[in-house]
């Protein structure tokens, strides 16, 4: 693919040099307009975008020092190649420091000047490529906090772009920790109700009454405190978002509540006689097996399925290691900037120890790890002696994991090796929801080999049901 041909400007009073300059560059496949002054050549850069400008030092109008003050104050990045006489080097130097990209002197060479020209345009489309890719990336692993560049996290962000523009109810799976209000965030913040509330409510911090009261309001004298009317989060959150953390902890009567606002678009206040419309987005999230509790009978079936028409599985921070310094970065920065710190950064030894870490509290235990180390911190690199002990003690998780399991009190190293072997596998096969095919790919061995090892570790297989949004 070729690139667009480069525009370039040249202001200059002298007919013979703009129509000298203007065969020179047209013949060199260069798209270029001129102008007779510096009035002429500024309105020109109003109306279109060039890739550089050719500008004499001295017009007719004004000082070519003026027009490359106005040029760079409109537009910084781009480059100004000034044209001079023989004698006036003295006024280019000024230039220069006035934010010109440099000179040529009357006569010019034309090699060295279509060589200059090409090399000012080249470096100016490197930055800008660069800063549209950074654009890109920023865009790309970030929604709202949530940040990721591991292919695990890839797929939640292509979930949540597709989701994120329509009504539908999405339920966010995942562990303590791993981000699932960021993830509701993220949603409502790239939605067509962006501009409305977010209304985040966590279902299991409040007893039953009081949290029927939270989401639905209530009417002045429904119940004993109940001294004045007050509005539920459901309308408070109208044409916004409303997101219901811990929703598995609900009672079965709040459930039926929920399920007629999801099913009827309204909901009736405690005490109250005539329903209110609810026009909201309802997100949810679990770190509980909801399946599980609808099988239990603490959970109605068809809630769940009002709830689970897309679902979001969050992975866990082990299932996304390289992430890791990515998240790191991002917390030192957050956290230096709030206690007024220069930037911070882990040593290569702190590194190789988070990196060896289980993290049983996810995302959440690694940004209190790095507060932490900011807090505690004097110098600019961060020593594994600033994290804390369960942390450091973690990265013989296997052996520290594994039961004595010869009798004896301790386990052979031929036992700790196998059992580590079996829990590398069943992570694996967990991860590729029990495909064996691609356990084996991502292991890179054959999968007649992991078949192998799969028998010999009695290992049982279960297919897990892959999560997609429906078309």
């Amino acid at each position: 693919m070729h690139e667009p041909k480069a525009s370039v400007l040249l202001i200059d009073d002298e007919p013979g040099i703009r129509e000298t300059l203007e065969a020179l560059l047209t013949f060199e496949g260069f798209n270029i307009e001129s102008a007779a002054n510096g009035t002429d050549g500024l309105e020109k850069l109003d109306k279109k975008n060039f890739d550089l400008v050719l500008l004499d030092l001295a017009l007719p109008d004004r000082s070519g020092l003026e027009i490359l003050s106005e040029i760079k104050s409109a537009n910084p990045a781009l480059p100004v190649l000034m044209i001079t006489a023989y004698g006036s080097v003295e006024n280019a130097v000024k230039a220069i420091q006035a934010g010109a990209s440099d000179y040529v002197t009357k006569p010019w060479d034309n090699e060295k000047l279509l060589a200059e020209i090409r090399t000012l345009i080249h470096e100016q489309r490197l930055v800008t490529e660069n800063r549209e890719l950074k654009r890109t990336l920023k865009k790309r692993y970030s929604f709202s906090q949530l940040i990721g560049k591991s292919e695990a996290m890839q797929k939640v962000f292509d979930l949540v772009m597709q989701v994120a523009p329509t009504r539908a109810t999405v339920l966010i799976q995942g562990e303590s920790g791993t981000g699932k209000e960021l993830v509701a965030k993220a949603i409502h913040a790239n939605s067509p109700r962006a501009d409305h509330l977010f209304v985040p409510v966590n279902t299991g911090s409040l007893p039953v009454d009081l949290l029927e009261s939270t989401l639905f309001g209530h009417v002045k004298g429904s119940f004993t405190s109940a001294i004045a009317s007050k509005k539920g989060l459901f309308e408070v959150a109208s044409q916004g978002t409303i997101f219901l953390d811990e929703v598995g902890t609900v009672s079965l009567d709040t459930q039926t509540k929920l399920l007629r606002v999801l099913q009827e678009r309204e909901f009736l206040p405690l005490g109250a006689t005539e329903s209110v419309k609810a026009d909201v987005r309802v997100l949810a999230a679990t770190n509980v097996d909801l399946e599980q509790l609808v099988r239990e009978g603490k959970f109605r079936e068809d809630l769940y399925y009002r709830l689970n028409v897309i679902t979001i599985p969050l992975p866990t921070l082990r299932e996304r290691m390289e992430d890791i310094p990515l998240l790191c970065d991002h917390f030192f920065q957050k956290f230096c900037e709030e206690n007024f710190k220069p930037p911070r950064r882990f040593t290569p030894e702190a590194m190789k120890i988070l990196l060896d870490y289980d993290w049983p509290g996810n995302v959440r235990e690694l940004e209190n790890a790095v507060e932490r180390a900011v807090v505690l911190s004097i110098g600019q690199e961060v020593g594994a002696d600033l994290l804390p002990e369960q942390i450091t003690r973690g990265g013989k998780k296997y052996l520290s994991l594994l039961p004595a399991m010869n009798g004896k009190g301790q386990a052979s190293l031929f036992e700790i090796m196998e059992e580590c072997e079996r829990r590398i596998i069943l992570d694996m096969l967990d991860r590729t929801h029990g495909n064996q095919t691609e356990a084996a790919e991502r292991f890179q061995i054959p999968l007649s080999t992991l078949n192998q090892k799969i028998k010999r570790l009695n290992i049982e297989i279960v297919k897990k049901k892959r999560e997609s949004v429906p078309a």
